[in-house]
């Protein structure tokens, strides 16, 4: 449907949403980030889109506390969904951002792939395991891109990569695994090339990343 080359760096901020019915209209093809406060969401969204302030980052994990919509043309958007598990907010803000998740995973019809954000060195935590299932559950393709990969060398990143996928077919999902780190653009061909299928840019291919 799509052919054309995305360019990532023509994003541009839409919308923010406290749930799934403040969204622009459920149609074309939304690609969603999800991941732990602390995970390098914004940065991760940033690097991609070669814009220092697109995505809010701070010091203080947390603060993406909406449904924030990035507009690619007039088609396909990236969503950032709000960070869980390491924010010192209150329980009932908590359970707010929960089902929002949880809703937005489940009955947005228009959105095609997730990528779950992990930091590289504490994969898997309990909270990423169930947005897995969500997402599973929901039949959408799921990346798990581990971020702040610059922080090991290639042995130890190899090695976590490799346990990382080995771990994800216990979930019976389409989940493709890969390294990527802001600072030094490890793992970002690799993410826009995934990006570019899921948005039907691109053919799918079988290359990864370690």
């Amino acid at each position: 449907m799509y052919k054309s080359k995305i360019n990532y760096q023509s994003t541009t901020f839409l919308t923010s949403a406290p749930d799934i019915r403040a969204l622009p209209a459920d149609e074309g093809i939304e690609v969603a980030f999800a991941g732990r406060s602390n995970a390098g969401k914004s940065s991760a969204l940033n690097t991609l889109t070669r814009q220092n302030s697109l995505a809010r980052t701070s010091k203080t994990p947390g603060r993406t506390q909406l449904i924030n919509t990035f507009s690619l043309d007039n088609a396909r958007r990236l969503i950032d969904l709000p960070g869980y598990g390491f924010a010192k907010v209150p329980l009932t803000v908590k359970e707010k951002w929960q089902k929002s998740l949880a809703e937005y995973l489940m009955k947005r019809s228009s959105l095609k792939g997730l990528v779950v954000l992990m930091d590289i060195r504490h994969p898997l935590k309990d909270l990423d395991q169930d947005l897995i299932h969500w997402a599973v559950e929901s039949k959408l393709s799921v990346l798990i891109l581990l971020t702040k990969a610059d922080k090991l060398g290639p042995g130890a990143r190899k090695k976590i990569v490799l346990d990382v996928r080995e771990a994800s077919l216990a979930f019976m999902g389409d989940i493709q695994v890969q390294a990527f780190s802001s600072l030094s653009k490890l793992g970002l061909p690799e993410l826009e090339q995934t990006l570019d299928q899921w948005f039907g840019a691109t053919e799918p291919t079988t290359d990864s990343q370690l």
